[in-house]
């Protein structure tokens, strides 16, 4: 629907009153402008360049998205409601905090500085002032999505807290952003949880960084929207334009506009009044009344009257936002006319979208907004509404109050986990995967008894239609699947065999996904945000096929970049999934879990040291130094060792399952599903090589990150630097020795051991493309099997690897 005058008006006070607030905001808007923009000019202009690249800022996204800001942070917003702000107009973002009274005038000259704020909102870097980090296109919009999912989980299963009200979940949106795939999958699986309390204000300014959006494209998007069951909210005219076409000849002017192409108009936009004026009379000159309408305007008058749109409209906004917040708490989406670059030299050129004013722009452009040299960072300098009065309006804006006594980051207590968690055992003679391990330890943790209660009470677990393929099927059974609505088990009711006994409430703590897995990462980072976003702390579970981490990468970075807390649980993998086929036999994934920040990968290759990481990674993620985890398994079975590990020397990322002896030449180093032939290539190594060493290696990323850790406080001149794990582990080696490595991923996650010691290493792995076979098959054609370990180990022996 299209908004138009008679929307239900914002809360009003006396007449005296509500001029007063529009002229506060009308104040504000233009502060905003005036800041977003010089922040920007600062960057590039006024603060030292020393390597002379452009620092560059996007004035023109920030200028189209002002009046929307304006219009949520200093009336709409609540302190419960958590947004999202689009990418470019992080700028805005920080001149909204710096007049709300929470941001520092030094920190605004520090755009794209190093330590200084972020050019995108971010979590981590510019601090608790950001709900959601955006600076990857289109996931901190579907972010939002999720967030008001894991909302309702906190609320439904009684954790939230009882101080802070349920919020509404907003995102600023990039209209381009809406090119990115993972929008509409988030749409869809928003629609299949039923989730509320979302709005998604599109700044519809129709331009992207190449090129001007095609026309109409919105109505195909408006149709999705509406199919997942959203309102959509078009606010395509501002109050001027609506008085106009209400006039005799509006209605023609008003179609002409409608049908009016974006380029054109956006050409017509930057040319100016003149042009609008000649383009008007020469396509409706003879229409009645328009010239009535046209005619008494300066082309100043007229082109403001043309560029009337609902986006930059303070009063249309206000009237549509609250309209809504009063309506209902069904998902909305504003889609709000504006144009890119909007009160700038360069609005409506189809080339400024990382335009940039030049210093002789500048200085008009600080001319018109009235600032004195040497107070360009002053809040309230250039405006017409003393400055006691928008100090007054800005403390009592809602969104100004405190949403707890520790801010917006909220804080939860840690959950305990016991001192060690169940191991399974095998049968004699029966062997074990690690991926049924895991299955069979959360399992356990499931029945909630003891110790486990307080642990399962706060696992939450989720998956992208992979839930029994992945073993998570016995933990379901226990816990069910979450879901806002109460719907039972169809098959259960009707006394059907199935190993799966799914009903879903509110109470369940699974929570059921479609195969997207960018959603399954979003979801995770929500998840593991609760503690921060909602102040209840949750201990998110996500599992997925190994090789299709890469399919959802981009929101996996996305929620380490946002520092959010998460148990991902890969599998299976590798070759070792050998009748799939090359497309489900990951190859990369090792070397992703040593790459990425802030989240610790790991590969165990037997059920005693899966124990060991799962009762660590639930502490881990809960400490303010931890970060997520991921743990990559196995469906190979694999006989069970009776043993004693140290925990430690699990966690760290090695232990040795035979000692070397001093000195000696060569080890075996293994990690995951290979081990059985790592294991007997060792039995035939030490008949002669004795004092041959045998090493499990469950996280390389573990060993490189303690290693580089120790190296860097060496090399800063620190005294006594122990040595790290890994240095440890290899000093029994002769400094000549060899060591031949094998897993079943690229041999590059083992490559860089040499470079600890300086000893030669063979590293064995897959680097190609698998395709189908059984292992046996596999694991010679690829150079994993015992043979080919052991000529490795020759060739080490004789220097010729």
């Amino acid at each position: 629907m299209t908004v138009v005058a008679q929307r239900r008006p914002a809360p009003a006070g006396t007449p005296g009153e509500d001029a007063g607030r529009l002229r506060a905001l009308r104040a504000l808007e233009r502060k905003l402008l005036w800041l977003s923009a010089w922040m920007i000019h600062h960057a590039n202009h006024v603060r030292p360049n020393r390597d002379g690249l452009k620092v560059g800022g996007h004035q023109a996204s920030c200028a189209s998205v002002i009046s929307i800001l304006a219009a949520l942070y200093f009336e709409v917003l609540r302190p419960q409601d958590r947004v999202a702000v689009k990418p470019h107009a992080g700028p805005v973002f920080h001149a909204v905090n710096y007049l709300l009274g929470r941001q520092t005038r030094e920190r605004l000259a520090t755009l794209r500085q190093f330590g200084g704020i972020q050019p995108y909102p971010s979590r981590v870097k510019d601090g608790p002032e950001v709900d959601f980090s955006t600076g990857s296109v289109g996931l901190g919009v579907a972010m939002t999505t999720f967030g008001s999912l894991v909302q309702d989980y906190v609320r439904l299963h009684g954790l939230a807290r009882p101080d802070i009200p349920a919020g509404r979940h907003v995102a600023v949106v990039g209209d381009a952003e809406l090119d990115e795939g993972n929008i509409y999958e988030a749409l869809l699986e928003g629609w299949k949880h039923d989730v509320r309390n979302l709005w998604w204000v599109v700044d519809y300014n129709r331009q992207s960084l190449d090129s001007v959006v095609p026309d109409r494209l919105f109505g195909r998007i408006e149709g999705l929207f509406r199919d997942m069951g959203w309102n959509v909210v078009t606010l395509k005219y501002g109050r001027r334009l609506r008085a106009a076409f209400a006039r005799p000849g509006g209605e023609a002017l008003r179609r002409w506009i409608d049908e009016c192409p974006n380029s054109l108009y956006a050409a017509l936009t930057f040319q100016g009044g003149a042009a609008w004026r000649n383009a008007l009379l020469a396509d409706l000159g003879r229409a009645e009344g328009v010239r009535a309408i046209i005619d008494p305007l300066s082309d100043a008058e007229l082109h403001a009257l043309m560029t009337n749109l609902g986006g930059h409209d303070i009063e249309t906004l206000l009237e549509a936002f609250h309209a809504q917040a009063a309506a209902s708490d069904q998902p909305t989406c504003f889609i709000a006319y504006t144009i890119k670059g909007m009160g700038l030299p360069f609005a409506g050129h189809k080339d400024n979208h990382a335009g940039l004013m030049t210093p002789e722009q500048m200085a008009e452009f600080k001319r018109s907004m009235n600032i004195r040299d040497g107070h360009e960072w002053d809040p309230f300098e250039g405006l017409d509404v003393p400055e006691e009065e928008l100090r007054a309006f800005l403390a009592a804006v809602p969104f100004a109050r405190p949403l707890a006594p520790e801010g917006r980051a909220l804080s939860a207590p840690a959950v305990p986990v016991p001192a060690a968690l169940p191991v399974p055992k095998a049968a004699p003679g029966r062997k074990l995967s690690t991926q049924a391990a895991f299955g069979d330890i959360l399992a356990e943790i499931g029945r909630g008894q003891g110790e486990l209660a307080a642990l399962a009470a706060r696992i939450v677990t989720t998956s992208p239609d992979v839930t029994v393929s992945t073993n998570l099927g016995p933990w379901v059974n226990r816990r069910g699947i979450f879901d806002r609505h109460t719907k039972n088990d169809v098959f259960r009711d009707a006394k059907l065999a199935s190993a799966q006994r799914w009903g879903m409430s509110p109470a369940g703590q699974h929570i059921e996904l479609g195969i997207a897995e960018q959603n399954l990462f979003l979801v995770l980072a929500a998840l593991g945000l609760s503690h921060s976003l909602y102040g209840a702390r949750l201990l998110p579970v996500g599992t997925v096929y190994d090789p299709f981490v890469n399919r959802g990468l981009d929101a996996l970075i996305y929620g380490c970049y946002q520092d959010a807390r998460f148990l991902l649980v890969s599998t299976p993998s590798g070759l070792t999934l050998a009748p799939e086929g090359g497309q489900h036999q990951s190859v990369n994934t090792p070397l992703l879990g040593m790459a990425q920040d802030r989240l610790a990968s790991f590969e165990p290759a037997h059920a005693d040291e899966l124990a060991i990481l799962m009762r660590w990674a639930f502490e881990h993620m809960q400490r303010p130094d931890g970060s997520a985890v991921w743990l990559r398994l196995s469906t190979r079975p694999l006989s069970q060792p009776e043993r004693r590990l140290d925990p430690a020397a699990v966690i760290a990322g090695a232990h040795w399952v035979v000692p070397p002896a001093p000195g000696a030449r060569i080890a075996i180093a293994y990690q995951g599903p290979v081990a059985p032939e790592a294991m007997e290539a060792f039995a035939q190594l030490r008949e002669d090589e004795p004092g041959a060493g045998l090493l499990a290696i469950t996280s390389p990323d573990r060993l490189h990150a303690g290693w580089l850790a120790a190296r860097r406080r060496a090399r800063a001149g620190e005294r006594g630097v122990p040595p790290s794990h890994v240095e440890a582990l290899l000093a029994p080696l002769a400094p000549g020795g060899a060591l031949v490595t094998v897993l079943d991923g690229h041999p590059a996650a083992h490559a860089w051991l040499g470079a600890v010691r300086g000893q030669r290493v063979v590293p064995l792995g897959v680097d190609r493309f698998g395709q189908a076979g059984d292992i046996p098959d596999l694991y010679r054609a690829y150079g994993l099997d015992v043979e080919a370990i052991l000529d490795a180990c020759a060739q080490a022996l004789l220097g010729s690897a």
